[in-house]
């Protein structure tokens, strides 16, 4: 074929070039737009812990209630279900709990304070034991000495400082804990009655009926994914409590329902709360034993559980569907300790739950690929012009 007949290359049209143009700056204006909400978040991020921490006798009860909320409101709807009024389905619903939380202290203080007695006794075992493995040891001290000497390093002064005591402490806190607990149950309470009004806005209140849909549905899943984790973690802790307090039993161990309540509670707080317990089991059995080897036999064996519990039962009854990423448990834990110390521990896998059931549905901010300049939030804005333009 000759030249002369090759088909003569098409010029762009104004159209076409008018709509790269306008899909040019679109996505620079987008990426501009992804910019700003990265580095907000950001700043968000690091500066809301100094907030919340300071404002902690507002924010803490505050958060709590909204946790309450989320996990109680099934119950709530379940009892208004068999005819109870909303006003006294939410309060049976917060009465409940309550009456849980303090049966589980209750399992815990009372054995708790009847040897606390017995706590000097067995801190000085403690140190006896400890004290053996020294003088066992006493060759890898000689070597400190004799390194230091080297070095030409002379003893640190001991400085002692004054600080108030237990009960001055309790004395001064218990105030402050009695008034943020009721403040926490009377928000949760108004917040659980609440909720029907507040479905109902959502529903009815939004100009679109597709966004009142998906808020809907975004409410139900955050509560129903809550709850539901809330819920099974719960009694699968509450197994491993009851398997704690028999296996406590059958070693000898004192007070063994403590042990056993001790082991469902702390078995909320991912990894922390094991580490933990395999602690207090350590230094109570060196305390109590004979030789150090007995009296690491219940730490051991409750590792032994907490293994089987953490890696078979647990994954095998919650699923992939509540499978989180353990680098994101961790930091959050770490983050809400920074801010409301334990309670903000058992506060931060709801919180995560809650986050991940939001993004879930309104969409996970591609951070790897925002910096390698995607866009930092998925969008079908240049889909749908592509496929408009093939067309």
């Amino acid at each position: 074929m000759d030249d002369s007949e090759a088909p003569a290359p098409v010029e762009p049209t104004p159209a076409r070039a008018g709509r790269s143009r306008r899909l040019a700056f679109a996505e620079q204006e987008l990426r501009l737009i992804s910019s700003l909400v990265l580095l907000i978040g950001l700043g968000l991020f690091f500066a809301l812990p100094f907030v919340l921490s300071i404002g902690a006798v507002v924010f803490l009860p505050l958060v709590t209630a909204l946790v309450l909320t989320v996990i109680l409101s099934p119950l709530a709807d379940k009892l208004n279900g068999w005819g109870l009024p909303n006003a006294i389905a939410s309060l049976v619903a917060l009465l409940i709990f309550f009456a849980v939380l303090l049966l589980a202290l209750a399992l815990i203080l009372q054995p708790a304070v009847a040897l606390f007695d017995d706590v000097p006794a067995m801190a000085n075992q403690v140190m006896d034991r400890f004290g053996e493995l020294q003088r066992q040891f006493a060759w890898v001290a000689q070597i400190n000495e004799q390194l230091a000497e080297l070095m030409n390093r002379e003893g640190g002064r001991e400085v002692v400082l004054a600080s108030p005591s237990l009960l001055e402490e309790l004395a001064f806190a218990t105030p402050g804990v009695v008034l943020e607990t009721v403040l926490t149950l009377l928000m949760a309470y108004f917040m659980i009655e609440a909720r029907v009004r507040l479905r109902q806005r959502l529903l009815f209140g939004r100009a679109s009926f597709g966004t009142s849909i998906k808020a809907a549905r975004v409410l139900r899943e955050v509560q129903e994914r809550v709850a539901a984790y809330i819920l099974t973690v719960g009694w699968i802790n509450a197994l491993v409590g009851v398997v704690v307090a028999l296996g406590a039993w059958a070693l000898g161990v004192d007070a063994p329902i403590m042990w056993g309540g001790l082991a469902a509670l702390l078995n909320f707080l991912p990894y922390i709360g094991p580490i933990v317990m395999v602690t207090l089991l350590g230094l109570f059995g060196i305390g109590t034993a004979d030789t150090i080897l007995l009296g690491m036999v219940p730490a051991i064996a409750y590792l032994a559980l907490h293994t089987v519990e953490a890696n078979v039962v647990t994954p095998s009854i919650l699923g992939a569907r509540f499978t989180m990423n353990p680098v994101m448990i961790l930091i959050a834990l770490s983050y809400f300790s920074w801010i409301w110390g334990v309670f903000g521990a058992l506060l931060s896998v709801p919180i995560l739950l809650m986050l991940t059931a939001l993004f879930d549905h309104v969409g996970r901010p591609n951070l790897v690929g925002f910096i390698f300049g995607e866009p930092l939030f998925a969008s079908e804005i240049f889909g749908g012009d592509e496929t408009e333009e093939s067309s």
